[in-house]
């Protein structure tokens, strides 16, 4: 396992390193002290992704309603080159953001999840929830569960027959991460007809506390995730008056809920080194471990916040492959009867 490294910054290329320095300025300006948001602002250079229903490059993707009166949808993104008589697992997926940024058919995260239906395989389902500060906790979990039980009851058309609910895995980066979690608390109490949730990938998990951390401290002029937005982004989502120790933000801290007696998935928490949210990360993947799970640790010693945005940097290559492993081990590939 990597240690930690010492130094508070890291190399990147040109690419990255200039997208970060622009998101990072947008979300500063776009995140007002009053805790307002200027959306229009982030919509302008968040540039939008259609979806694709012929095959290209061995996908076909598709927006799927589930509550217009909330914008409540999904994008289904299907492999079309694996044999049609093999079933392929389905992955939900919670995109990052803070809860208060970005969509499923951003430029960021469109990209991203056609990656992953492609080269797991998987069927990908990337869910648009309500986003804060204008829905506050717990739209967005609501959001999250909902969606989870749409799929159980199967009921819209164009979902692919080869696509096994049986095999179901919660999956989300930052935000989405933390969101997946608590819909796997809630998953965890409920019977469902179809799914099964077998797994849950936490990448790089959107969690925090009171308590300032050794990596909040250190990494304090990385881009993105820095305490200032962080903090921002916690007061826009809890209700009035709740602190940063809420059940929703410090998962494994005085608040949290008993995950021992629940049905909770063997989780993968995937780490950065130049991350701030780390320890807090760590904590998460410790508590698990006490509390009786299945849980596995990876870290990409010199990856920031949100590296797999980025398909040239390595670590991007090597989450997917640690994703597709962590899926086969815990549900094999299998023929469709």
């Amino acid at each position: 396992m990597a240690k930690k490294q010492p130094s508070s910054s890291t190399v990147l290329p040109w690419i990255p390193r200039i997208y970060y320095s622009t998101m990072s300025v947008l979300v500063d300006v776009a995140c007002r002290p009053n805790i307002t948001i200027n959306r229009t602002l982030l919509n302008f250079f968040d540039i939008k992704i259609s979806p694709n229903k012929k095959s290209r490059n061995g996908l076909t993707s598709v927006d799927i309603a589930v509550d217009p009166a909330r914008d409540l949808w999904f994008r289904l993104y299907t492999p079309t080159e694996p044999a049609a008589d093999i079933s392929l697992p389905v992955i939900l997926f919670f995109h990052g953001g803070g809860f208060a940024t970005l969509r499923p058919d951003s430029f960021l995260y469109d990209p991203v999840c056609r990656r992953f239906a492609r080269e797991i395989p998987a069927v990908v389902v990337s869910v648009n929830y309500r986003l804060s500060p204008e829905n506050r906790f717990p739209s967005q979990y609501d959001d999250g569960f909902d969606v989870l039980k749409f799929l159980d009851g199967r009921s819209f058309d164009g979902f692919p027959p080869n696509a096994d609910l049986s095999r179901c895995f919660l999956a989300g980066d930052s935000a989405g991460a933390n969101l997946a979690h608590h819909v796997a608390c809630r998953a965890g109490k409920t019977e469902f007809r179809a799914v099964k949730v077998m797994g849950l990938i936490a990448i790089q998990p959107f969690y925090g506390g009171e308590e300032r951390t050794e990596s909040e401290l250190r990494l304090r002029r990385v881009p993105l995730v820095w305490v200032g937005i962080t903090d921002w982004m916690w007061k826009a989502l809890l209700p009035e008056g709740c602190n940063r120790d809420h059940e929703a933000v410090n998962v494994s801290g005085p608040n949290a809920a008993d995950i021992s007696v629940l049905k909770y998935p063997a989780t993968l928490v995937c780490i950065g080194g130049f991350d701030p949210l780390q320890d807090w990360q760590r904590r998460y993947y410790e508590w698990l471990k006490r509390s009786g799970k299945e849980a596995t640790l990876i870290e990409y010693p010199n990856a920031a916040h949100a590296f797999y945005w980025f398909p040239e940097l390595p670590e991007s290559s090597q989450l997917i492959t640690h994703m597709r492993d962590f899926i086969q081990k815990q549900s094999p590939n299998k023929h469709v009867n």
